[in-house]
């Protein structure tokens, strides 16, 4: 769980496994199930777990865990069918109920604005990541705003890892300082 590399097609997604990331997150917002299944379908082998971000269904085709926001339907169907799912929160208590309904981590943020992300809620800071990561007791992957200079911060927070969509630039460096402040 210790670096996600949310990614939207296969070229950065086989940079971010290479680099270092631990889960390659397929985020392709408003693509049809099955142009997200072929993707899936293309990084087969990778060096990496795999999973999708808001699509049960292509989830459940490609055999691989999914994440959820909030708003996101599916959190009942992943639980019924037996995949791993994560849930965005920016509260204790979105993670103490995400943890309840069966998800088996948390996705806290964002923790600093991030362009990546315009309409994105209110940052949490690192104060509101360390209050989600007492809430729970499955692994808290921090978001928003993360970068080389700042992932440890998170890391000393409670959090399990980190999660990047800019940081791809800078895999290796983020990796190496997640491993070490893990």
């Amino acid at each position: 769980m210790r670096l996600h590399a949310l990614v939207a097609d296969e070229e950065s997604a086989r940079r971010a496994a290479a680099g270092g990331a631990t889960i390659v997150q397929l985020r392709l917002k408003g693509a049809p199930t099955a142009e997200v299944v072929a993707l899936g379908k293309a990084l087969d082998g990778l060096d990496a777990e795999l999973i999708v971000n808001d699509d049960v269904d292509a989830a459940l085709e490609l055999g691989v865990g999914v994440h959820l926001g909030q708003s996101d339907p599916g959190i009942e169907q992943a639980r019924e069918a037996g995949i791993p799912f994560g849930v965005s929160v920016t509260t204790r208590r979105e993670g103490a109920v995400a943890e309840f309904a069966g998800a088996t981590y948390i996705g806290a943020g964002p923790i600093w604005r991030t362009p990546s992300k315009p309409d994105a809620a209110e940052p949490i800071g690192i104060d509101g990541l360390r209050d989600v990561c007492l809430s729970v007791s499955i692994p808290v992957i921090a978001i928003g705003g993360i970068d080389a200079s700042n992932a440890a911060e998170c890391i000393r927070a409670g959090a399990a890892g980190v999660a990047v969509i800019r940081g791809l630039a800078e895999i290796e460096s983020l990796r190496a300082v997640v491993d070490e402040a893990l």
